[in-house]
C-alpha cells in the first residue's frame, strides 16, 4: 500500500496536448551552415529550442522567445515553418505532439541567459547535428534548411555534410 502512494505522489505531471513550437537557431559562417542545438532539460538529449504557444503569441512568436529563453539568442525569425516533427511517446507524454519549427537567423549570442543554468548548447556543422539528434524526423528539419541555403547559394551544398567549424562566437568577429 505504500509502494502504491509513493509512486502516486512521485509522478511525473503529464504534459498537456497541442502542437509546440520551436526555432532553428542557425548562421552561415564561411560558406557553411552551422545550427544551435540545446539540451533538453529532462533527458539531456540535443534538440532546437521549443515550447508551448504563449498566450496572445504567434506560433513563430513563440519560437523566437523559446530560442532567447532555452539558448540565449536572437535573430530574424521566419513567419513560415521550414518543417515539423513529433515528440515521441513517454510516461509524461501519453500522445505524440507536434513541434513547428521555425529558422531563426542569429544575429546575437549571450554568454548568460536564463536558462543557462539548466541546458547546454552546441553550435555544430549539419553533418555533426545529424549525428547528436536522437528525436526521430528532426535532425530532417535541418536538412530541409540545409537544402533550402543550398539552393538559394547562400552555402555551398559540398559543405552540408561538413567539418567542424570554430565557435559560433569567433568565427563572427
Amino acid at each position: 500500500m505504500f509502494k502504491r502512494l509513493f509512486s502516486l505522489f512521485n509522478r511525473k505531471p503529464v504534459e498537456r496536448d497541442g502542437p509546440q513550437f520551436g526555432a532553428l537557431p542557425y548562421a552561415i559562417v564561411d560558406g557553411h551552415l552551422v545550427v544551435l542545438l540545446v539540451t533538453s532539460r529532462g533527458r539531456g538529449k540535443w534538440i532546437f529550442p521549443k515550447g508551448r504557444l504563449m498566450e496572445g503569441k504567434t506560433g513563430w512568436e513563440t519560437a523566437a522567445i523559446e530560442a532567447w529563453e532555452e539558448a540565449g539568442v536572437e535573430g530574424e525569425i521566419e513567419t513560415t515553418p521550414i518543417g515539423h516533427y513529433f515528440l515521441p511517446v513517454t510516461p509524461e507524454r501519453p500522445r505524440p505532439i507536434e513541434v513547428h519549427i521555425f529558422p531563426l537567423l542569429v544575429t546575437e549570442q549571450r554568454e548568460d541567459w536564463k536558462e543557462s543554468g539548466q541546458r547546454h548548447r552546441h553550435w555544430a556543422v549539419l553533418k555533426e547535428a545529424k549525428r547528436l539528434i536522437t528525436h526521430e524526423g528532426l535532425a530532417d528539419v535541418a536538412v530541409a534548411l540545409g537544402q533550402r541555403e543550398a539552393k538559394a547559394g547562400r552555402v555551398d551544398e559540398a559543405t552540408l555534410g561538413g567539418r567542424a567549424l570554430p565557435r559560433f562566437a569567433e568565427a563572427r568577429k
